[in-house]
Order: C-alpha cells, then sequence, then structure tokens
C-alpha cells in the first residue's frame, strides 16, 4: 500500500487505498512488488468472461493526458476516475496507488527515448541522450516532479540508463566514472527542463512574461543596486549580455560542451 499519499489525492476525499497482504522475504513490499509486477509483465487483457471496461493501457495513456493538460497537480485517482468514467475504487485494481501510478507513467514516457547509435562517437552519443532527455522534458513536463534518484526500475527507464553507461564504457571510462558522467549529464538537463518549465508555470499563473516581470521591478536598479557593491554584476550588464536574444539550443549547447570537454580530458587521462 502507498504510504505517501499526496495532496491532490487528499484534496476531494480520494477514497482509501485498499489493504494490500505482505509481500515474501527479500521481494520488497507489496505494493513495491506489484508495480514492478506492472512495469515488466503487465496483465493481458483476459480472453474468457466480461471485457472490463478499460484497460491498464488506457489508464495510463488518460494518466499522462490529464497530467499534459492540466499539469502533475491535477492528477489525482478521483479526477482520473472521472476522465475514464469509472469509480475511483476501480482504479486500484489496476495500481496501487498514485505514487506507482506516476511510476509507470515516468516508464512510459521514457519510450520516446532510444538507444545511442554504437557506430557514433561517445561524444555524439552523449549529445544525442541529453537531447533527447529535453525533448522528453518538455513534452511532458509533469515529469520534472520526478526523482532522479528513485526512478522506476522498468524496462524503458533502465533501457536509456544502460545505453548511457555504455556510452562511457565505449569511451574506455572506468565504471564509476561513467556512472559519473551519466548522473552529471541527466541532472544538468533536468535542471535547465525544470527552470524552463518553472518560468513556463509562472508566466502563465500571473500573465507576466520574463520581461514584464523584471519591468516591473525596475526600481531596484535605481534605488538600491550600488555597482561599488556588485561590480561584476555590473559590468556584465553594460556589457549587453542581459539584452541579448536568448537562444535556449545555443545556451544548451554551451554547457553542454563545458561538461563534455572535461569527459574529454577524463577519457584522454584514462588512455595514460
Amino acid at each position: 500500500m502507498s504510504t505517501n499519499r499526496t495532496a491532490a489525492d487528499a484534496e476531494g476525499a480520494d477514497p482509501a487505498e485498499p489493504a494490500v497482504a505482505p509481500a515474501e522475504p527479500g521481494e520488497g513490499t507489496a505494493a513495491g512488488q506489484r508495480v514492478v509486477e506492472l512495469l515488466w509483465d503487465p496483465p493481458a487483457p483476459s480472453a474468457r468472461g466480461r471485457r472490463p471496461k478499460i484497460t491498464l493501457d488506457e489508464v495510463l495513456d488518460a494518466a499522462m493526458a490529464l497530467a499534459d493538460e492540466e499539469g502533475f497537480e491535477a492528477l489525482s485517482m478521483r479526477a482520473l476516475a472521472r476522465r475514464l468514467g469509472v469509480g475511483a475504487m476501480s482504479l486500484y485494481t489496476y495500481v496501487p496507488g498514485r505514487d506507482e501510478l506516476f511510476e509507470l507513467m515516468i516508464d512510459r514516457a521514457y519510450a520516446a527515448r532510444t538507444r545511442s547509435q554504437a557506430s557514433q562517437g561517445w561524444r555524439q552519443r552523449y549529445i544525442h541522450h541529453a537531447e533527447q532527455a529535453l525533448a522528453m522534458y518538455r513534452r511532458h513536463p509533469w515529469l520534472v516532479h520526478a526523482n532522479l534518484w528513485r526512478l522506476p526500475p522498468g524496462p524503458r527507464v533502465l533501457t536509456i540508463s544502460d545505453d548511457l553507461l555504455a556510452v562511457g564504457r565505449d569511451a574506455h571510462l572506468p565504471l564509476g566514472e561513467a556512472a559519473r558522467v551519466s548522473e552529471l549529464l541527466e541532472s544538468y538537463i533536468f535542471g535547465i527542463a525544470r527552470g524552463e518549465i518553472a518560468d513556463a508555470a509562472q508566466a502563465s499563473r500571473t500573465g507576466e512574461s520574463a520581461d514584464e516581470h523584471w519591468a516591473a521591478r525596475a526600481s531596484v536598479w535605481e534605488r538600491y543596486f550600488d555597482p561599488a557593491r556588485f561590480p561584476s554584476l555590473f559590468a556584465t550588464w553594460n556589457s549587453g549580455f542581459y539584452d541579448r536574444a536568448h537562444d535556449d539550443q545555443a545556451d544548451l549547447h554551451f554547457a553542454l560542451d563545458l561538461i563534455l570537454d572535461s569527459v574529454e580530458r577524463l577519457v584522454a587521462s584514462t588512455e595514460v
């Protein structure tokens, strides 16, 4: 049974999750075991008896569509049930709870990402993963609510994790270094996506663009900003950097190239 009920579930008085019997020793919790089974061996539609009104695939499709359209905060078992036209309690026959549902959604979203081409150099393969990850977050903004250190151990997530490690291994990095580079790359892209999505959400909530936000606070520069106290900020401002036209792709690759240049030095050090 999920022990981490969220505010989105509590609001609207979602029905309590049904009790689940303990799992066998060494297999984790019952809910954990259940979500692993759903990730790897989801039940096939029965050929006998009465056909279920909905399938697990339809539950996941509806959950992702709900989160895409209305945001992660709108995702609750009750809201999902309304979208599907079923009772909220019936959803617990498909997933143990909202947290486990989210795990299934994450793994499903990772299906859009593919392994890199082994024929390409390691640098281009890392770029492939960075660009695909950012595209995935932009397609499904709710993914920034995931915990990178607790991603679901599903086949799609593990496929990408394995390929990222393979890139490092093919570059002759020690396994530990390959793992660190993989984590650094994914964390960097996650941070970019989270910033973009948070800014878009604030603009939608307030009705202010970024330029309008800063224009509304323009008095700080005349009344409080002291060039002698903040000389580097003042010099950068006067250089026109903050007035430049933003190029998301150029900004992405500027930092990505710095990361990969460091990896290149690391690769070279292992070849000595």
